[in-house]
């Protein structure tokens, strides 16, 4: 059992400002999806997000939710649809992210939920910001890269940023140098572990990007 609580709702924005990265679970296995993401939770990273992408993705998130207790932040990601956020909620989840915009952002507001919202262009990430999403999910942050995203803080300096997508250690240093709130990882920290890989493995990435995390330091108060 993983120790420790942590709020599941409207706490999202602060979480990522103390914890600096969000793990991104996507398995081909539920039991080991729900492993992964208890080691991650015990390793210092309780920011979870579960992919419905993945398979038997909503089950998942009920077992890490009844196991875990308050211990971990447990979202469902790669949500499109008003229903996937419905299923995602009452499946366990306290927030949503999004690929894009959407009916999965627009469902998620609905209801109150707490969304990363997905947005690339600065057409996007005004509509998100407007719409009142909790941060703005930056995907994929591979096309463009930390330089990008040093780009668009100019015209948004107050945006709160996460970007996901392509983010290894090196990459997720860079980002969080450059201003992001915090930064989405999902292969480069998870590897095999959600569909039955090496659990020791997972931990030791797990300690090398939360050494990352934290030598980025407090958020800086323009990122707030």
């Amino acid at each position: 059992m993983v120790r420790g609580e942590m709020s599941t709702g409207g706490g999202l924005a602060e979480a990522l400002r103390r914890h600096r990265l969000v793990a991104i679970v996507r398995g081909a296995d539920r039991a080991a999806s729900v492993r992964t993401a208890l080691v991650l939770a015990e390793a210092g990273i309780p920011l979870i997000e579960v992919s419905l992408s993945g398979r038997d993705a909503l089950g998942a998130i009920e077992d890490i939710a009844r196991a875990a207790g308050g211990a971990v932040m447990l979202g469902a990601g790669t949500a499109l649809t008003g229903e996937d956020v419905r299923r995602a909620r009452d499946a366990g989840a306290g927030y949503i992210v999004t690929p894009s915009l959407g009916a999965g952002v627009d469902e998620a507001l609905r209801l109150g939920l707490p969304v990363l919202a997905g947005a690339l262009t600065p057409t996007e990430v005004a509509a998100a910001a407007t719409a009142g999403a909790t941060a703005v999910k930056l995907f994929p942050a591979s096309a463009h890269g930390p330089g990008y995203l040093d780009a668009l803080r100019g015209p948004f300096p107050d945006v709160p940023f996460v970007p996901v997508g392509g983010v290894g250690e090196r990459e997720a240093a860079a980002y969080l140098e450059c201003g992001a709130l915090a930064v989405g990882v999902g292969s480069p920290l998870c590897g095999d572990a959600p569909s039955g890989g090496d659990l020791d493995a997972l931990r030791r990435r797990a300690r090398a990007f939360t050494a990352v995390a934290a030598a980025a330091g407090p958020v800086r108060e323009a990122q707030q």
